[in-house]
């Protein structure tokens, strides 16, 4: 089993028009300080003085963000840089504490309707299979959404029955108030995914949209 474009559409509430726009590195884009003065609306030696390196890419701290959402006069490009923080540090984390240039150039695109729900599934695949080729390593993705959907099918796991969905329920919402249950060892997480029976498994997320057929 593997999430699908439809359910992690569903999960993001991605609009119907967003579906056949996909995300993709335009040959020619604007420089990493460019972007970053578009989206933060801050003067190029500002941007110049705090971008770094880290993981062979170029980034800037969370640090820097968060200061500038707490004093930035411009409430926009408040809502905007604390929206790219989260793409940087939870939807595409490639390097802890930073936010890195391939995040902020999927950012600079979304308003041009495109979807980035294949991009968000592509990092997914690509970081899990090089821990499982490695047999180590940091995952590098959205943890959070990958959580949700693994809750949603094995009920074994969760023991929680999701609503209906409609218009006003979320499934992230649920599972962040749900109490948190870091005394799992990983030796019950073991044994709990190799004793699961059929009955266990949720085939089709409860909260999925009723005539969504499953297809990619």
């Amino acid at each position: 089993m593997v999430p699908t474009v439809e359910e992690y559409s569903a999960l993001l509430r991605c609009p119907k028009i967003q579906v056949d726009k996909i995300y993709s590195r335009a040959a020619c884009i604007p420089t990493f300080v460019r972007k970053l003065m578009n989206i933060t609306g801050m003067s190029e030696q500002w941007v110049t003085a705090r971008i770094k390196k880290k993981c062979e890419c170029k980034c800037i701290p969370w640090k820097a963000l968060k200061d500038l959402i707490l004093t930035h006069p411009d409430e926009k490009k408040k809502v905007d840089v604390f929206a790219l923080s989260i793409y940087g540090l939870m939807i595409f984390p490639r390097a802890l504490g930073y936010v890195d240039e391939i995040a902020s150039d999927l950012f600079n695109q979304l308003d041009k309707q495109v979807t980035h729900v294949p991009a968000i599934l592509a990092e997914m695949f690509r970081s899990l299979n090089k821990c499982r080729r490695a047999g180590e390593g940091r995952f590098i993705g959205c943890a959070q959404l990958l959580l949700v959907w693994f809750h949603s099918h094995f009920r074994k796991v969760s023991k929680v029955s999701y609503q209906a969905f409609f218009k006003n329920y979320s499934p992230l919402k649920e599972i962040v108030a749900a109490p948190r249950r870091d005394d799992v060892s990983e030796e019950n997480w073991i044994a709990l995914l190799r004793d699961l029976q059929e009955d266990d498994v949720e085939w089709r997320a409860p909260w999925l949209v009723l005539n969504e057929i499953l297809y990619r």
